[in-house]
C-alpha cells in the first residue's frame, strides 16, 4: 500500500524523477524521460505495479528520521532499530550515458538485518519483464525497455519479484545500482556508486552558491529552487509542472491529471523564481525551449508541450492502476493541451520580459516570435476561453485570462520602451487601454465591491489576487483591496484559499464532479496580496502557516486537505514552489528581477 502523499521525497537527474516513500520504497519512476512509461507504479496501485524496498526487516514501517543531504537532492533516510542504526542514502547521478538509481545502505552502529525486495513491471505496472543473469547482473526486458541491476548481495527471484536479506554491520557500506537503457543497446558502462555520490553532492552544492536570496526563509527557498531545477529536463530546457500524473485533489475523487509535460503558463512563473534567485543559465534554456516549442503559425500556440516541444499529448486512462487510494481513473496525457487559454500569451511575455530586465541579450528570433502572438491575439482576446484552470464545462469570459491579455501587450509596450524592440507600439498601447476599460466595466462587481470570476458571474476567483501583482491595477485601489477582502472572506477554508467554488455533490460550474481542497499556490497568492495592501502581519503569518505544510524534507503537493490535513494533488508541485519563492522574496524586502507593477492607466 502507497503511503501518504507527504510521506514522499524526490530525487531526480533533471530528465526523469523517482518518489521514495519513508519506508524505503520507490513506488514511482518514470524511464528515460519524466512522461515515460512507470516501471514502479505502486503509487498509483500496490506493491504488484511495481516497486524497490531496501528497509530493515521487523516491525516498524516508516523510517526514524530522514532529510536532504544539505543542499542537495541525495535523500538520507536513517532507522534507530532494536540492534542498530542503518541509513539507506538513494539519489540519481547527474545523467551520462544512461539514467541510474544508485542506492547505499550504510551501517552506522550495531547491526541490523535488511530486506530487499524489487518488482519491475513496466509500462505503468502491466508487463512483467522477463529477467535473467548477465555478467552477474539481474537484467530485466520487455519491448524497448531494459533495466539491470548491481549490486553486491545475491538476489533470488520470488513470488515474480526479486529479493534478498542481508546484514549490514557499523562501518559498513552496501551500494546498489538501477540503470536503464534500450533494450536493443549494449548495457551502458556501471557507474561507480560511490564517485557517483562525491560527484553529485558538489554538482548540486555549486549549483546552490548561485542563489541570491539570503533572508530568514532561506532554506524553504534553496529547497525549493532544487525542486525547481529537478523538474527543468536538461536536454531541452522544458519545465514540467510535476513528475507525477493522477494524484487526486481530493481523495477517492476523479480530479486526476498528468501533469509531466511543459505548461507554458507554469514554466513561465518557473522563469521568474528561477531568475529571481539569479539562475539565468536555466532561463536562457528555457527561453530557446519555447521558441522551438512554439515555431510554426501563433493560431496553433499550445498551452503546454512535450519536455522535447511534442504537441501531441492525447489522454487515455489506465484501467488496470486501481488509483491512489482508489482516486479513479488514472490518467496518461492530458486532454486540456486542445484549450484555449488566453491568459498563456500574457504569461510569456511577462516572462521574457522579465527575462530581459533578468540580463537576458535580447534574441531577435524570441521578439519575432511575440510580434505574431500579439497579433494573434488581438483577433481572439474579447471572445471566451477555457482560462487558467482549463475547466471542461462552457468556455466563458474568464476576468483572469482577460487582464493577462492587458498583460501581453503592455509588456510589449514595455519593451519596446524600455529596450529598444521595434513595433507597433502606438497600436498595442490602444489595444491594452481598451482591453483594461472592457474589464473594468464587465469584470466588476461595484455592489459587492469585487472583480468577478467571469464577465456575468457571481462567482470569485483566486487568480483575481494577481491583479494588482501583474501591474493591472496598484495594490491600494478600492477595488483591489475589496476583491483581496472578498476572495478571503469567501474562498477562505481554515486559513488557506480555494481556486474557486465546487460543489461535493452534483457538477460544479467547472464541469466536473466533486469537490477539492485548497490551492496551494491561491494560498501563497494570497499572503503576498495581504502585504500588498498593508496586512503585513497576516501575510507573514499565513506565509509560515503555509510553509508548516512542507513535508519532512521541504516539499509541497498541488492542494491541502484542511479537513482530511493532508497534501493531495500531484507531487512536488512546481505551481506552489514558485510562488514560496516570491513571497519569500516579498517578505525580506530582496531586490532582483521581477514583475514591474508600475500600473498603466486606471
Amino acid at each position: 500500500m502507497p503511503g501518504r502523499i507527504e510521506d514522499y521525497a524526490l530525487i531526480g537527474d533533471m530528465q526523469s524523477a523517482a518518489l521514495v516513500c519513508r519506508d524505503g520504497s520507490i513506488d514511482w519512476l518514470c524511464f528515460p524521460r519524466f512522461d515515460s512509461p512507470a516501471c514502479f507504479a505502486a503509487l498509483l496501485g500496490d506493491e504488484e505495479n511495481g516497486h524497490w524496498q531496501i528497509a530493515p526487516t521487523g516491525p516498524g514501517r516508516f523510517a526514524t528520521r530522514r532529510r536532504y543531504r544539505g543542499d542537495t537532492l541525495i535523500l538520507e533516510t536513517e532507522w534507530d532499530t532494536p540492534t542498530g542504526t542503518v541509513r539507506l542514502i538513494d539519489f540519481m547521478p547527474h545523467r551520462g550515458e544512461a539514467p541510474d538509481i544508485v542506492r547505499i545502505v550504510e551501517g552506522l552502529s550495531g547491526e541490523v538485518p535488511m530486506r530487499f525486495e524489487m518488482r519491475l513491471r513496466f509500462d505503468y505496472g502491466h508487463i512483467v519483464p522477463w529477467m535473467q543473469r548477465l555478467d552477474g547482473q539481474v537484467a530485466g526486458i520487455a519491448g524497448p525497455d531494459s533495466i539491470w541491476l548491481r549490486g553486491p548481495v545475491p538476489v533470488r527471484g520470488e513470488n515474480f519479484a526479486h529479493v534478498a536479506e542481508f546484514t549490514v554491520r557499523g562501518g559498513e557500506r552496501v551500494p546498489f545500482v538501477l540503470t536503464w537503457h534500450a533494450s536493443h543497446l549494449d548495457p551502458p558502462k556501471p557507474v561507480d556508486p560511490e564517485l557517483s555520490l562525491t560527484e553529485t553532492e558538489q554538482l548540486w552544492l555549486d549549483w546552490v552558491k548561485t542563489c541570491s536570496y539570503n533572508g530568514e526563509y532561506r532554506d524553504a527557498v534553496v529547497r525549493s529552487l532544487i525542486t525547481l531545477k529537478a523538474l527543468i529536463y536538461a536536454p531541452t530546457g522544458g519545465i514540467v509542472a510535476a513528475p507525477t500524473t493522477s494524484l487526486p485533489e481530493a481523495l477517492g475523487g476523479t480530479r486526476n491529471w498528468d501533469y509531466r509535460y511543459c505548461w507554458l503558463r507554469d514554466a513561465t512563473m518557473t522563469l521568474e523564481a528561477l531568475i529571481r534567485g539569479g539562475y539565468t543559465e536555466e532561463a536562457e534554456a528555457w527561453r530557446r525551449w519555447l521558441i522551438r516549442a512554439v515555431a510554426g503559425s501563433p493560431e496553433d500556440i499550445q498551452i503546454m508541450y512535450g519536455v522535447g516541444g511534442e504537441r501531441r499529448l492525447p489522454e487515455w486512462e489506465v484501467d488496470w492502476l486501481p488509483g491512489y487510494e482508489g482516486s479513479r481513473p488514472v490518467r496518461i496525457g492530458n486532454a486540456a493541451v486542445t484549450q484555449l487559454q488566453l491568459d498563456v500569451p500574457g504569461e510569456v511575455m511577462d516572462s521574457l520580459y522579465i527575462g530581459l530586465k533578468g540580463g537576458l541579450a535580447p534574441a531577435e528570433s524570441a521578439w519575432s516570435m511575440q510580434q505574431a502572438l500579439l497579433t494573434n491575439l488581438e483577433s481572439r482576446w474579447d471572445g471566451p476561453d477555457e482560462g487558467l484552470w482549463e475547466i471542461r464545462g462552457a468556455s466563458r469570459h474568464f476576468v483572469h485570462s482577460k487582464v493577462m491579455c492587458w498583460v501581453a501587450f503592455d509588456r510589449g509596450v514595455r519593451m519596446a520602451e524600455e529596450f529598444g524592440r521595434p513595433g507597433p507600439t502606438d497600436h498595442w498601447r490602444r489595444i491594452r487601454d481598451r482591453i483594461h476599460r472592457d474589464v473594468l466595466a464587465h469584470g466588476y462587481d461595484p455592489v459587492r465591491n469585487t472583480f468577478t470570476q467571469a464577465y456575468g458571474s457571481t462567482d470569485l476567483d483566486a487568480a483575481l489576487l494577481l491583479i494588482p501583482q501583474v501591474g493591472f491595477l496598484p495594490p491600494d485601489d478600492p477595488r483591489v483591496r475589496g476583491t483581496v477582502a472578498a476572495v478571503h472572506r469567501e474562498l477562505g477554508e481554515d486559513g488557506f484559499v480555494r481556486r474557486y467554488p465546487t460543489v461535493e455533490e452534483g457538477v460544479s460550474s467547472d464541469g466536473l464532479t466533486g469537490g477539492e481542497g485548497a490551492f496551494l499556490a491561491c494560498s501563497f497568492w494570497m499572503a503576498a496580496s495581504l502585504r500588498q495592501v498593508g496586512r503585513e502581519e497576516e501575510a507573514r503569518d499565513m506565509f509560515e502557516r503555509l510553509l508548516k505544510l512542507r513535508n519532512d524534507v521541504g516539499l509541497l503537493a498541488e492542494e491541502y486537505d484542511p479537513r482530511a490535513r493532508r497534501l493531495t494533488g500531484n507531487f512536488p508541485q512546481a505551481f506552489s514552489h514558485v510562488p514560496l519563492i516570491k513571497t519569500a522574496y516579498d517578505l525580506s524586502d530582496h531586490d532582483g528581477p521581477r514583475r514591474n507593477t508600475t500600473v498603466h492607466g486606471r
